[in-house]
Protein backbone atom coordinates (compact mmCIF):
# COMPACT_ATOMS: atom_id res chain seq x y z
CA UNK A 1 0.00 0.00 0.00
CA UNK A 2 1.07 3.68 0.07
CA UNK A 3 1.91 6.50 2.68
CA UNK A 4 1.67 7.33 5.89
CA UNK A 5 -0.14 10.66 6.10
CA UNK A 6 1.08 12.91 7.97
CA UNK A 7 4.48 11.61 8.89
CA UNK A 8 7.79 12.24 8.07
CA UNK A 9 9.57 10.60 5.76
CA UNK A 10 12.83 8.76 6.45
CA UNK A 11 13.47 8.61 9.92
CA UNK A 12 14.73 5.60 12.01
CA UNK A 13 15.03 6.26 15.88
CA UNK A 14 13.50 6.84 19.00
CA UNK A 15 13.80 9.89 21.06
CA UNK A 16 16.08 10.07 23.36
CA UNK A 17 14.39 11.64 26.18
CA UNK A 18 10.65 11.57 24.66
CA UNK A 19 10.98 7.71 23.13
CA UNK A 20 8.61 8.40 20.54
CA UNK A 21 8.19 5.50 18.17
CA UNK A 22 9.68 5.42 14.67
CA UNK A 23 7.65 8.11 12.20
CA UNK A 24 6.61 6.29 9.85
CA UNK A 25 7.61 6.66 5.88
CA UNK A 26 5.94 4.92 2.97
CA UNK A 27 3.84 1.89 2.42
CA UNK A 28 3.88 -0.52 0.43
CA UNK A 29 5.12 0.99 -1.96
CA UNK A 30 7.61 0.61 -4.94
CA UNK A 31 9.09 4.16 -4.84
CA UNK A 32 10.20 6.08 -2.00
CA UNK A 33 14.01 5.67 -0.61
CA UNK A 34 15.22 2.59 0.47
CA UNK A 35 18.11 3.61 3.08
CA UNK A 36 17.02 5.37 6.74
CA UNK A 37 18.13 7.74 8.43
CA UNK A 38 17.10 10.23 11.73
CA UNK A 39 17.67 13.43 10.32
CA UNK A 40 14.12 14.46 11.51
CA UNK A 41 13.83 12.32 14.58
CA UNK A 42 15.30 15.33 16.75
CA UNK A 43 16.28 13.92 20.32
CA UNK A 44 14.83 16.96 22.93
CA UNK A 45 15.65 18.07 26.24
CA UNK A 46 18.68 16.80 28.04
CA UNK A 47 20.48 13.99 27.41
CA UNK A 48 18.62 10.31 28.95
CA UNK A 49 21.24 9.44 31.09
CA UNK A 50 24.17 11.51 32.99
CA UNK A 51 24.65 14.94 31.36
CA UNK A 52 27.42 17.04 32.32
CA UNK A 53 28.49 20.51 31.68
CA UNK A 54 30.66 21.36 28.64
CA UNK A 55 34.40 22.13 29.64
CA UNK A 56 35.39 26.41 30.29
CA UNK A 57 36.94 26.07 27.20
CA UNK A 58 35.10 24.19 24.83
CA UNK A 59 37.07 21.53 22.20
CA UNK A 60 34.76 22.61 19.59
CA UNK A 61 31.26 22.43 18.33
CA UNK A 62 29.42 19.70 20.46
CA UNK A 63 28.80 16.53 18.96
CA UNK A 64 25.63 14.99 19.83
CA UNK A 65 23.56 11.70 19.44
CA UNK A 66 20.16 12.10 17.90
CA UNK A 67 18.78 9.14 18.61
CA UNK A 68 19.92 5.95 20.33
CA UNK A 69 17.54 2.63 20.00
CA UNK A 70 15.96 0.36 21.69
CA UNK A 71 14.74 2.96 24.21
CA UNK A 72 15.45 2.48 27.81
CA UNK A 73 13.18 -0.19 29.97
CA UNK A 74 11.60 -1.66 26.56
CA UNK A 75 11.55 -5.25 25.67
CA UNK A 76 12.49 -6.21 21.92
CA UNK A 77 12.81 -9.10 19.33
CA UNK A 78 16.21 -11.20 19.26
CA UNK A 79 17.04 -9.39 16.54
CA UNK A 80 17.02 -6.10 17.32
CA UNK A 81 20.17 -3.81 16.71
CA UNK A 82 21.20 -1.02 19.41
CA UNK A 83 21.38 2.29 16.31
CA UNK A 84 22.86 4.79 17.38
CA UNK A 85 22.51 8.36 15.29
CA UNK A 86 24.38 11.33 15.57
CA UNK A 87 23.33 14.96 14.45
CA UNK A 88 26.55 15.45 12.46
CA UNK A 89 29.29 13.28 9.87
CA UNK A 90 31.60 10.73 11.51
CA UNK A 91 34.70 10.66 9.50
CA UNK A 92 35.83 7.28 9.26
CA UNK A 93 39.09 7.88 10.71
CA UNK A 94 37.53 8.24 14.23
CA UNK A 95 35.16 5.47 14.10
CA UNK A 96 36.87 3.16 15.64
CA UNK A 97 37.77 5.68 18.59
CA UNK A 98 33.81 6.34 18.95
CA UNK A 99 32.96 2.98 18.83
CA UNK A 100 35.19 2.04 21.48
CA UNK A 101 33.43 4.61 23.80
CA UNK A 102 29.94 3.17 23.41
CA UNK A 103 30.70 -0.27 25.41
CA UNK A 104 27.64 -2.37 25.27
CA UNK A 105 27.53 -5.33 28.15
CA UNK A 106 24.95 -7.96 28.01
CA UNK A 107 24.11 -10.10 30.95
CA UNK A 108 25.04 -13.07 28.97
CA UNK A 109 28.34 -13.10 26.51
CA UNK A 110 27.26 -12.16 22.84
CA UNK A 111 29.74 -11.93 20.43
CA UNK A 112 28.77 -8.73 17.95
CA UNK A 113 30.62 -5.72 16.29
CA UNK A 114 29.32 -2.26 15.40
CA UNK A 115 28.91 -0.68 11.74
CA UNK A 116 28.33 1.76 9.68
CA UNK A 117 25.58 2.47 7.67
CA UNK A 118 26.99 5.93 5.94
CA UNK A 119 28.35 8.31 8.31
CA UNK A 120 25.78 9.19 10.88
CA UNK A 121 24.34 5.60 11.90
CA UNK A 122 25.90 3.06 13.34
CA UNK A 123 24.26 -0.47 14.48
CA UNK A 124 25.89 -2.81 17.08
CA UNK A 125 24.38 -6.46 16.32
CA UNK A 126 25.26 -10.27 17.63
CA UNK A 127 27.09 -12.22 15.12
CA UNK A 128 23.54 -14.24 15.40
CA UNK A 129 20.33 -13.53 17.44
CA UNK A 130 20.31 -12.12 21.02
CA UNK A 131 19.57 -15.43 23.62
CA UNK A 132 16.11 -14.87 25.03
CA UNK A 133 15.94 -13.18 28.21
CA UNK A 134 19.29 -11.08 27.97
CA UNK A 135 19.81 -7.79 29.63
CA UNK A 136 21.31 -5.21 27.27
CA UNK A 137 22.93 -2.02 28.34
CA UNK A 138 25.01 0.48 25.85
CA UNK A 139 27.17 3.31 27.78
CA UNK A 140 28.09 6.10 25.07
CA UNK A 141 30.56 8.14 26.99
CA UNK A 142 31.12 10.66 24.12
CA UNK A 143 32.39 13.25 26.55
CA UNK A 144 35.78 14.84 24.87
CA UNK A 145 35.45 11.94 21.88
CA UNK A 146 36.34 13.42 18.97
CA UNK A 147 33.80 13.38 15.85
CA UNK A 148 37.36 13.52 12.84
CA UNK A 149 35.04 16.92 11.70
CA UNK A 150 36.20 19.29 13.99
CA UNK A 151 33.28 18.37 16.65
CA UNK A 152 33.53 16.73 20.47
CA UNK A 153 31.02 14.76 22.50
CA UNK A 154 29.83 16.34 25.34
CA UNK A 155 27.76 13.82 27.09
CA UNK A 156 27.48 10.28 28.21
CA UNK A 157 24.35 8.42 27.36
CA UNK A 158 23.06 5.11 28.91
CA UNK A 159 20.09 2.45 27.46
CA UNK A 160 19.35 -0.52 29.07
CA UNK A 161 16.83 -2.98 27.75
CA UNK A 162 15.93 -6.63 27.31
CA UNK A 163 15.05 -9.25 25.05
CA UNK A 164 11.92 -10.62 25.50
CA UNK A 165 10.68 -14.16 24.03
CA UNK A 166 11.77 -15.35 20.69
CA UNK A 167 9.25 -14.61 17.64
CA UNK A 168 9.97 -15.19 14.42
CA UNK A 169 7.73 -14.87 11.18
CA UNK A 170 9.01 -17.04 8.01
CA UNK A 171 7.46 -15.94 5.13
CA UNK A 172 7.03 -17.76 1.56
CA UNK A 173 6.27 -15.61 -1.06
CA UNK A 174 5.40 -18.78 -3.35
CA UNK A 175 3.87 -20.85 -0.71
CA UNK A 176 1.60 -18.28 0.76
CA UNK A 177 2.07 -19.14 3.89
CA UNK A 178 3.90 -17.53 7.02
CA UNK A 179 5.11 -19.57 9.94
CA UNK A 180 4.89 -18.14 13.40
CA UNK A 181 7.05 -19.52 16.28
CA UNK A 182 7.65 -19.08 19.86
CA UNK A 183 10.82 -19.90 21.76
CA UNK A 184 11.44 -22.80 18.83
CA UNK A 185 7.97 -24.49 19.24
CA UNK A 186 5.20 -23.55 16.06
CA UNK A 187 2.38 -21.61 16.90
CA UNK A 188 0.38 -21.17 13.63
CA UNK A 189 1.25 -21.27 9.62
CA UNK A 190 -1.11 -18.20 8.37
CA UNK A 191 -2.19 -17.69 4.77
CA UNK A 192 -0.59 -14.40 3.18
CA UNK A 193 -0.16 -12.58 -0.29
CA UNK A 194 3.03 -11.04 -0.33
CA UNK A 195 3.68 -8.43 -3.62
CA UNK A 196 3.43 -9.33 -7.02
CA UNK A 197 5.05 -9.31 -10.52
CA UNK A 198 5.45 -5.52 -10.91
CA UNK A 199 5.68 -4.83 -7.06
CA UNK A 200 7.42 -7.44 -5.45
CA UNK A 201 8.15 -7.29 -1.98
CA UNK A 202 11.56 -7.23 -0.29
CA UNK A 203 13.00 -10.71 0.08
CA UNK A 204 14.95 -11.33 3.30
CA UNK A 205 15.17 -10.55 7.24
CA UNK A 206 13.34 -7.30 8.98
CA UNK A 207 13.32 -6.64 12.33
CA UNK A 208 9.86 -5.11 13.29
CA UNK A 209 10.42 -1.08 13.33
CA UNK A 210 6.98 -0.62 15.34
CA UNK A 211 3.31 -1.36 15.12
CA UNK A 212 0.47 0.47 14.97
CA UNK A 213 -3.81 -0.34 15.08
CA UNK A 214 -4.24 2.03 12.17
CA UNK A 215 -2.49 3.36 9.04
CA UNK A 216 -3.66 5.54 6.17
CA UNK A 217 -1.76 4.49 2.89
CA UNK A 218 -1.96 6.13 -0.53
CA UNK A 219 -0.87 5.04 -3.87
CA UNK A 220 -0.17 8.47 -5.19
CA UNK A 221 2.28 9.30 -2.19
CA UNK A 222 4.97 6.51 -3.42
CA UNK A 223 4.82 7.12 -7.14
CA UNK A 224 2.42 4.31 -7.84
CA UNK A 225 -0.29 5.73 -9.21
CA UNK A 226 -2.35 9.61 -8.64
CA UNK A 227 -4.95 8.51 -11.39
CA UNK A 228 -8.35 7.59 -9.21
CA UNK A 229 -9.28 5.38 -12.01
CA UNK A 230 -6.27 3.24 -12.18
CA UNK A 231 -6.58 -0.21 -11.00
CA UNK A 232 -3.44 0.30 -8.97
CA UNK A 233 -4.87 3.23 -7.15
CA UNK A 234 -5.24 3.48 -3.57
CA UNK A 235 -6.54 5.53 -0.57
CA UNK A 236 -7.06 3.54 2.54
CA UNK A 237 -6.58 3.13 6.13
CA UNK A 238 -5.95 -0.32 6.95
CA UNK A 239 -5.52 -2.10 10.29
CA UNK A 240 -3.52 -4.11 12.43
CA UNK A 241 -0.08 -2.82 10.57
CA UNK A 242 3.19 -4.38 11.27
CA UNK A 243 6.12 -2.30 10.33
CA UNK A 244 8.98 -4.10 8.40
CA UNK A 245 11.10 -1.61 6.59
CA UNK A 246 11.66 2.37 6.19
CA UNK A 247 10.46 2.48 2.18
CA UNK A 248 7.08 0.44 3.11
CA UNK A 249 7.00 -2.81 3.56
CA UNK A 250 4.30 -3.76 6.25
CA UNK A 251 2.10 -6.66 7.22
CA UNK A 252 -1.73 -6.09 7.82
CA UNK A 253 -4.81 -6.57 6.32
CA UNK A 254 -6.02 -5.17 3.11
CA UNK A 255 -9.97 -4.82 2.14
CA UNK A 256 -8.69 -5.25 -1.37
CA UNK A 257 -7.11 -8.60 -0.54
CA UNK A 258 -10.01 -9.70 2.45
CA UNK A 259 -8.89 -13.71 1.78
CA UNK A 260 -5.28 -14.11 1.29
CA UNK A 261 -3.53 -17.14 -0.10
CA UNK A 262 -2.43 -19.68 -2.81
CA UNK A 263 -6.63 -19.13 -4.19
CA UNK A 264 -6.25 -15.64 -4.04
CA UNK A 265 -5.76 -13.99 -7.77
CA UNK A 266 -4.52 -10.78 -5.79
CA UNK A 267 -0.87 -9.75 -4.72
CA UNK A 268 -0.30 -6.83 -3.15
CA UNK A 269 2.10 -3.37 -4.04
CA UNK A 270 4.65 -4.94 -1.98
CA UNK A 271 3.61 -5.78 1.91
CA UNK A 272 2.46 -9.12 3.32
CA UNK A 273 -1.29 -9.57 3.31
CA UNK A 274 -3.08 -11.33 6.18
CA UNK A 275 -6.86 -11.74 6.76
CA UNK A 276 -8.63 -9.66 8.90
CA UNK A 277 -8.52 -11.90 12.09
CA UNK A 278 -4.94 -13.32 11.42
CA UNK A 279 -3.81 -9.76 11.32
CA UNK A 280 -4.82 -8.68 14.45
CA UNK A 281 -3.78 -12.12 16.09
CA UNK A 282 -0.25 -11.25 14.59
CA UNK A 283 -0.23 -7.69 15.88
CA UNK A 284 -0.80 -9.16 19.04
CA UNK A 285 2.21 -11.13 18.84
CA UNK A 286 5.15 -9.60 17.82
CA UNK A 287 7.18 -6.82 18.76
CA UNK A 288 10.16 -4.07 18.12
CA UNK A 289 12.74 -6.05 17.52
CA UNK A 290 11.04 -9.59 16.18
CA UNK A 291 12.79 -10.93 12.95
CA UNK A 292 10.18 -11.53 9.81
CA UNK A 293 12.84 -13.40 6.75
CA UNK A 294 10.75 -13.49 3.64
CA UNK A 295 12.22 -15.84 1.19
CA UNK A 296 10.89 -16.51 -2.73
CA UNK A 297 10.42 -12.90 -4.30
CA UNK A 298 12.39 -12.01 -6.93
CA UNK A 299 13.24 -8.44 -5.40
CA UNK A 300 16.38 -9.66 -3.47
CA UNK A 301 16.92 -8.65 -0.66
CA UNK A 302 16.41 -5.43 1.58
CA UNK A 303 18.97 -3.06 2.37
CA UNK A 304 20.62 -2.95 5.79
CA UNK A 305 19.66 0.53 6.38
CA UNK A 306 16.48 -0.11 5.28
CA UNK A 307 14.61 -0.41 8.49
CA UNK A 308 16.47 -2.77 10.78
CA UNK A 309 17.58 -5.18 8.11
CA UNK A 310 20.88 -5.53 9.57
CA UNK A 311 21.05 -9.76 9.58
CA UNK A 312 20.92 -9.46 5.73
CA UNK A 313 24.60 -8.55 5.94
CA UNK A 314 26.88 -11.66 6.21
CA UNK A 315 29.39 -11.51 8.91
CA UNK A 316 32.41 -10.78 7.16
CA UNK A 317 30.20 -7.80 5.16
CA UNK A 318 29.00 -6.90 8.82
CA UNK A 319 32.57 -6.41 9.69
CA UNK A 320 33.98 -4.60 6.42
CA UNK A 321 31.68 -1.39 8.04
CA UNK A 322 33.18 -1.76 10.92
CA UNK A 323 35.71 0.38 13.10
CA UNK A 324 36.88 -1.38 15.36
CA UNK A 325 36.00 -5.05 14.49
CA UNK A 326 34.27 -7.99 16.65
CA UNK A 327 34.34 -8.22 20.25
CA UNK A 328 32.34 -9.95 23.14
CA UNK A 329 29.72 -7.83 25.54
CA UNK A 330 31.40 -6.48 28.89
CA UNK A 331 29.50 -8.41 31.58
CA UNK A 332 26.30 -7.43 33.18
Amino acid sequence: MGHVVGRRKGSIGIALVTGAVLVGATACGGGGSDKASADDAKASGKASATASPSPTKPLGPPMLLDTITPQTGTTVGVAMPISVIFTNPVSSKARATVEKHMKVSASQSVLGAWHWMGDKRVDWRPKTYWPSGTTVKIDADMKGVSNGNGRYGVHSYTHTFKIGDDVRADVSVTNHTMKVTKNGAAVRTLSINAGSAEYPTWDGTMAVIDKQKKVHMTSCSVGISCDKGSANYYDLTLPWDIHLTQSGTYVHYSTGDPNPGSGSARGSHGCVHLSLSDAKWFYGQVKQGDPITITGSPRGKAPADNGYADFNLGWDQWLAGSGSGEGTTAAL
